[in-house]
């Protein structure tokens, strides 16, 4: 039996990147904080290697991106948000500044030509690797009821 008290060894991940974005966005401060809103289109790049897992991605209208926050050198364990002032644990954030820096949106797939996929409302900046694209199934995305914690009364739009 392990000793509790020991230290355990750290494990490491190796992930493979399955394609990269090329967005207008250049830098983190000229991304939007959340793209949901944003009708900026832009492009993910599938690996040619991965080119026959986009079999079928076109009849979804919706794909879920998910990718590594790549210029993020630091993270915060506390961070403030742009819907209030008060600090929050980053795991009750979308803060980009995590320990594990993993980017992920909902996105709306626009088209696909080939190896390219054009949506929007993607947030990451231009040469973001994508880890993975997952199609949106609402039936089995949606739960309810939903609580949003520190955010009740602070967003614009508030799903219930």
């Amino acid at each position: 039996m392990a000793n509790p008290g020991l230290m355990q060894e750290e494990h490491s991940l190796k992930l493979k990147p399955v394609g990269t974005v090329h967005s207008p966005y250049k830098d983190t401060d000229e991304a939007p904080y959340q793209g949901r809103d944003s009708e900026t289109i832009s492009e993910i790049e599938v690996f040619k290697e991965f080119e026959a897992g986009l079999q079928d991605i076109d009849g979804f209208s919706h794909v879920v991106v998910i990718y590594w926050f790549h210029k993020s050198d630091r993270y915060h364990l506390l961070v403030k948000t742009p819907w209030d002032e008060d600090l929050h644990g980053v795991f009750a954030t979308r803060s980009p500044r995590r320990p594990c820096p993993l980017g992920l949106t909902l996105a709306e797939l626009v088209a696909r030509h080939n190896n390219i996929l054009k949506v929007k409302g993607l947030d990451a900046i231009d040469g973001t690797p994508v880890l993975d694209i997952k199609p949106y199934i609402p039936s089995l995305e949606e739960r309810r009821p939903v609580k949003i914690g520190w955010l009740e009364g602070k967003l614009e739009r508030e799903r219930g």
